[in-house]
């Protein structure tokens, strides 16, 4: 597939009733070779599949990700809707031999779940699968692991067994940093109430609490925190801590003038980022930490490959 995403632009075709059969075994052909899965993910957690199976002389068989399908559509490559065949006891349908390509499209149901502001998705397809996220998801997370989307398109996942979660409304709060003449914008992304935000340039720290707590007493649950840190105030690599207790977080560089920092508290308390390096000290180590942060961001580039 080409980097540009033209798999984007969903094929327009006519949905109409479509004759399905029952093939009586349950494994016809070996699986069918596919060029492209690609999956879009609407704004209110609708989800739609296209498989583009490349052309055989021979039956084969091509398994649909679980989920409720829907509207399930078969063209050949001028468009054309075919017969559909489903085999029987299992989540597959058969694909008879053509000359060119094949495209199976259907909706999919049940399978994003909503949670304190969170969709969630506990996927599993074991092909490279095309992803596409509502419009405004800059931060998504795999295996509770932040990866930065930005203003691309969407991601590859190659063998794809993941957890997939976003948000599409969480909070933004600004906090405002004044050193002598200088001041930055420090934004945290969470559900979560903050309080108490303070920036302490002697301990390369900046700390804040969270509550949590809405106002029918109840505590929101939603587990993401991010913050977006301007580089030329508090450079990592970063600790967090909440309350005395070191916690995980994910750190990487934007684009090239902020950190995002993202963590996971599970309870209400005090959160202090800790820093190695800190304004006025930014022009000194800025290039060291640039290539340590683009060392660290490698790994999860070329699995979950953004496009």
């Amino acid at each position: 597939m080409k980097s540009a995403i033209v798999v984007f632009i969903i094929l327009s075709i006519t949905l109409t009733t479509i004759p399905i059969a029952d093939a009586q075994e349950t494994q016809i052909g070996s699986d069918a070779k596919q060029k492209s899965i690609d999956v879009t993910i609407g704004m209110d957690g609708d989800v739609h599949v296209m498989h583009t199976v490349i052309a055989s002389n021979t039956p084969s068989q091509l398994t649909l990700v679980n989920g409720t399908v829907e509207n399930l559509v078969m063209s050949d490559a001028a468009g054309n809707t075919q017969p559909v065949t489903k085999i029987s006891g299992s989540n597959s349908l058969l694909i008879l031999p053509s000359s060119g390509n094949s495209v199976i499209e259907y909706d999919l149901k049940d399978v994003l779940l909503l949670k304190d502001g969170i969709w969630a998705w506990d996927f599993l397809y074991l092909k490279t699968t095309n992803f596409f996220l509502p419009k405004g998801v800059e931060l998504f997370f795999v295996n509770d692991r932040a990866v930065y989307l930005g203003d691309k398109k969407g991601f590859a996942c190659h063998g794809c067994q993941m957890t997939l979660e976003y948000s599409l409304d969480q909070p933004s709060d600004m906090k405002k940093v004044s050193w002598e003449e200088h001041e930055f914008l420090v934004e945290i992304r969470t559900f979560k109430d903050i309080e108490n935000f303070t920036f302490e340039q002697s301990a390369k720290q900046i700390a804040f609490d969270i509550t949590g707590i809405d106002d029918n007493g109840q505590d929101r649950g939603n587990k993401f925190l991010t913050a977006v840190i301007p580089l030329e105030l508090l450079w990592g690599p970063y600790v967090v801590f909440l309350d005395e207790q070191r916690i995980p977080h994910t750190e990487y560089a934007n684009n090239g003038t902020h950190a995002w920092v993202n963590m996971h508290p599970d309870t209400a308390g005090e959160i202090s980022i800790i820093g190695t390096t800190v304004i006025p000290e930014f022009s000194i180590i800025a290039p060291l930490a640039i290539g340590f942060l683009m060392i660290m961001a490698i790994p999860w580039i070329r699995r979950f490959n953004l496009r």
